[in-house]
This record gives structure tokens, sequence and C-alpha cells, in this order.
């Protein structure tokens, strides 16, 4: 559905409803715009109003026979092993797609994965309830549902996670200012929360 809201007016929202929506990673979109009627949708879009595209997680939820599953292989934040059924309603009603970015990640990985033919995705303990949107969106799409793997994160001395975007070293830069692959491996078992 089409979700009108500026960023500041979500959070003008969340801060006037006193039992705001809370997931793992903090407060939910509180669904200002998933009841909008049609007609009113149609007309703002009409009228040019900017907006992202929401996906509705429990009407999606709601056609589905069965609750989908995925097998993890690492160990969720919780230590998380096996099958496990999604609950992406963790995450509420996620942005799809923006004009300013096209298709969110949660769109573009489970479709990337699947044209590539992923089978076993491996990522950070940081994303491991995004998964739980993934799959739903496999589901919906009638794509695949690959294996996934969690891992604990290497963080640096602050406790902050290691990250491209935070200017975290990479290995290459490691390497080449002769830092040797067991220093290496000494600093991340030393960080690795």
């Amino acid at each position: 559905y089409p979700c009108f809201c500026t960023r500041t007016q979500i959070q003008k929202e969340i801060a006037r409803i006193s039992d705001a929506p809370h997931g793992p990673e903090g407060v939910l979109y509180p669904g200002t715009c998933r009841h909008l009627a049609m007609e009113t949708r149609r007309e703002w879009i009409e009228d040019g109003r900017s907006f992202a595209l929401r996906i509705d997680v429990a009407r999606a939820l709601a056609t589905l026979e069965a609750r989908p599953e995925f097998y993890e292989s690492g160990a969720g934040p919780d230590g998380h092993q096996g099958q496990i059924a999604i609950r992406p309603e963790l995450l509420g009603d996620v942005v799809l797609a923006r004009r300013d970015i096209g298709t969110s990640y949660h769109l573009a990985v489970t479709v990337d994965d699947a044209a590539q033919g992923i089978s076993l995705v491996t990522r950070g303990h940081d994303l491991f309830h995004a998964t739980h949107m993934h799959v739903l969106l496999q589901t919906l799409l009638g794509l695949p549902t690959p294996d996934y793997g969690h891992h604990r994160l290497v963080r640096d001395a602050a406790g902050r996670r290691l990250a491209k975007r935070d200017a975290a070293l990479s290995l290459r830069e490691l390497r080449a200012r002769g830092i040797t692959p067991a220093a290496v491996r000494e600093m991340a078992l030393q960080r690795v929360a």
C-alpha cells in the first residue's frame, strides 16, 4: 500500500501514541496509511504526493496457508538454530520501494538471491530479524528459500560493529599494512560479540 507519511510525520505519530508498536530493532511504523480509503490514495497519487510502498504484513500472512520457515545453520542472536517459523510482524510494514531508492534492501536481496541461485546466505546477527521479512517475500513471490547462517559480529574497541560504511579497515587494507592472517584472526576473536 502507498504510505504518504514523511519520516517526521511518522516520528510525531509515534511520539503521540503512548503504546507505539515495538520490534527487536526499535519502534515500528504505526500503520498510519494502512487503512486509507482507496479514493484518498488515488487522489493523493494523482496530486503528485510523494509516497513509499509498504507491505501489509498482517494481510500478507493471512494469504498463506501456513507460516513459512527457514533453516538456520548458524545461530540467531538468541541461539536460534534449525527450522525457524518466520515472524515478519517483528519488523512491521516495511518499505518495499521509494522514489529515492527504487527498491528497498528487503526486496532487492530477496530477488537478487533467487536470480543468482543462492542456496546459503551468510550474514551477521544484526540481519537475523530481516531474514523473517525476506522469507515472507520469497514465499509471496514464489521464490526459493535458501538456508541461512547468521554469525556474531566483529566489533571495534568501542563496541561498534566493524562496517565499510563506518570506514572500518578491510582485510585487503590490513594485509597491505603487513598484518598477518594470524594477527587478524586474533584481533577478530578478541572482538567477536
